[in-house]
């Protein structure tokens, strides 16, 4: 944790929703002035989009039905611990990206399943802001959960989660549902191994909760919207946290724990604003003083 350069830290798995969530810091970072530099979990992938399926090749022959972007091994954990490390102390670090379509290759002029080379991260920014698969690990000799000030979970109940990502990967990565059906299976011991542990380390979790059938996930013809969901937010320490403010703010809201609240799926955005953005503002104010 570092009080003159904060760190925040969004995780969650493919599908889960973390792009949604990105967008709403986005707004409160432009609404309030905040400069922050973004990294993507992606761009610590270990393996380029072919030397993984050679990777995956040799991993399935060797008896290891087990290996995914979700194992530790597939990532470089220590280099993404150095730059959170880096920024901690000096506001300085490096990161790329990784190229998912046709759109990034086209912006980046770099090919599909590849990496930019390494940057610099640009001066003078106010905060680090992480969006990816391992934001909060705390294992192997790697603790990126000391390492940053705010930890933010997105983790919707697992088959709504299958939902989003089998719609994304057809729509927008041309996979068949088969194709992502294998690799939902391939990824269910990284899952529960690598993903779930890092919930009890986040700050605030965002769940988001269907209230229509999900049963069979994969023959979902839609993605079940805002209104058919509910979005259970829990604070891993909620002192300070003004619940009786929250809850008259957000119409149809309730307390479920000492430490949750229940929103209503289409107030998503708004809780978030309320609650996130008096986090940012004080890190922030924080920061600069020092």
């Amino acid at each position: 944790m570092s009080t003159k350069h904060p760190i925040i830290s969004v995780t969650g798995s493919s599908g889960a929703g973390t792009s949604t969530v990105k967008h709403t810091f986005d707004q409160i970072f432009r609404r309030e002035g905040i400069k922050a530099v973004s990294i993507e979990g992606d761009a610590f992938h270990r393996h380029n989009r072919a030397d993984m399926k050679a990777e995956l090749a040799r991993r399935t022959e060797a008896g290891d039905h087990s290996f995914s972007h979700f194992s530790f091994d597939a990532n470089e954990l220590e280099r993404l611990e150095e730059v959170f490390r880096q920024y901690a102390q000096d506001g300085t670090g490096r990161t790329r990206n990784y190229v998912h379509n046709a759109e990034e290759s086209e912006r980046w002029g770099v090919g599909l399943g590849e990496f930019t080379p390494w940057r610099d991260l640009e001066p003078g920014s106010d905060l680090l802001f992480y969006e990816g698969l391992h934001g909060a690990v705390k294992a192997g000799g790697v603790d990126l959960a000391a390492l940053a000030d705010l930890k933010i979970g997105v983790v919707p109940v697992i088959n709504l989660e299958w939902i989003q990502k089998i719609h994304r990967d057809r729509a927008h990565r041309g996979y068949s549902t088969e194709a992502v059906t294998d690799v939902i299976l391939r990824r269910m011991h990284a899952y529960v191994h690598c993903i779930t542990p890092q919930f009890t380390q986040t700050d605030i979790n965002f769940q988001r909760v269907p209230v229509v059938d999900t049963s069979n996930p994969f023959i979902a013809r839609w993605i079940p919207t805002a209104d058919e969901s509910l979005v259970v937010i829990r604070f891993r320490n909620p002192r300070g946290i003004d619940f009786a403010y929250l809850t008259s703010m957000i119409q149809g809201s309730w307390m479920s724990r000492a430490n949750s609240i229940v929103i209503p799926g289409g107030k998503l955005d708004l809780a978030m604003q309320l609650i996130l953005t008096p986090l940012l503002l004080r890190l922030v104010d924080t920061a600069r003083k020092a």
